[in-house]
């Protein structure tokens, strides 16, 4: 295995079309906004949990590939793996106290489970298998423009309950933007990635996801999602050689057309790059 040995930071753009990219439970499951400028929001968790569904469909059987944070999923008897597979026995919410034992658990969490490899986990939990402070972040996307979220009404034929038989139909409500177009930034430290065992290997896979990771998450409230553009920056070393906020700036986003249509599609707007600013010791890859 080829440890990673350059940071990376990477610009993701994606959009929606007449969808709800994550809805807040908060707000009865509207798509989520900055109230003071109405651009939408997508959590970083909601971009995680796309890449780990990815993961668990493609490399499914694939030794080190195991998602950790599934669908119902135990903790615990998560962590219970890692004990059985070292031969020890827990003791509620503690670490052993040898240390070479303490971080035996640790990696055999991380050599198990891709996602927290890369994400990093939480596991001191009552069955404590420690803390990883994962490689790769991915922060919150917020769309270019504002969004216009809608409350669509829908009909059923159908009802729930025998005491509405004599019903015609039964009433709902989708929430829907029209159109947003999204950006998020990741970062992929190797200094971490070199703790966690997160390889190149790793990296093509998690490369892959945020390429294609909508075409295997379609539903009735996301039917027209796609990652439009992956712009990745790789450094010459593993502490990198320019700031990351810098080399975002470098990623710019305008209109197509200079007028007061609202965007419906990915073609109202234009990607360019400042490659004249570019640090020399920074490459740019467009993976798509």
């Amino acid at each position: 295995m080829t440890m990673i040995n350059n940071r990376y930071e990477f610009v993701l753009l994606f959009d929606v079309k007449n969808g709800n990219p994550n809805g807040d439970p908060d707000a009865g499951n509207m798509p989520r906004l900055d109230p003071e400028t109405n651009q939408g929001l997508v959590t970083d968790v909601c971009l995680k949990r796309k890449i780990r569904n990815f993961v668990e469909l493609t490399q499914t059987d694939k030794p080190g590939y195991t998602i950790y944070m599934q669908e119902k999923a135990v903790l615990n008897n998560q962590h219970k793996l890692a004990y059985e597979a070292q031969g020890l026995k827990f003791v509620q919410k503690k670490l052993p106290p040898e240390a070479d034992k303490a971080k035996a658990l640790t990696q055999f969490m991380c050599n198990h489970f891709f996602d927290i490899r890369t994400f990093g986990a939480v596991m001191s939990t009552e069955v404590n298998t420690g803390t990883v402070r994962g490689p790769v972040q991915i922060a919150f996307a917020r769309s270019i423009d504002p969004v216009f979220p809608q409350e669509i009404s829908i009909t059923r034929m159908a009802v729930t309950n025998e005491k509405d038989a004599d019903k015609e139909r039964t009433m709902g409500r989708k929430h829907i933007i029209p159109y947003g177009l999204y950006r998020a930034h990741g970062f992929i430290s190797a200094s971490l990635a070199e703790k966690t065992g997160f390889t190149e290997e790793d990296l093509q896979i998690l490369w892959k996801s945020l390429a294609e990771m909508f075409e295997h998450d379609h539903s009735a409230a996301r039917g027209e999602m796609a990652t439009q553009k992956l712009i990745v920056f790789k450094h010459d070393d593993k502490l990198g050689n320019a700031p990351s906020h810098k080399l975002f700036d470098l990623i710019m986003i305008n209109r197509a057309k200079e007028d007061d249509m609202p965007a419906r599609s990915f073609s109202d707007y234009v990607v360019s790059i400042n490659r004249d600013d570019l640090p020399h010791s920074v490459e740019i890859i467009e993976i798509i």
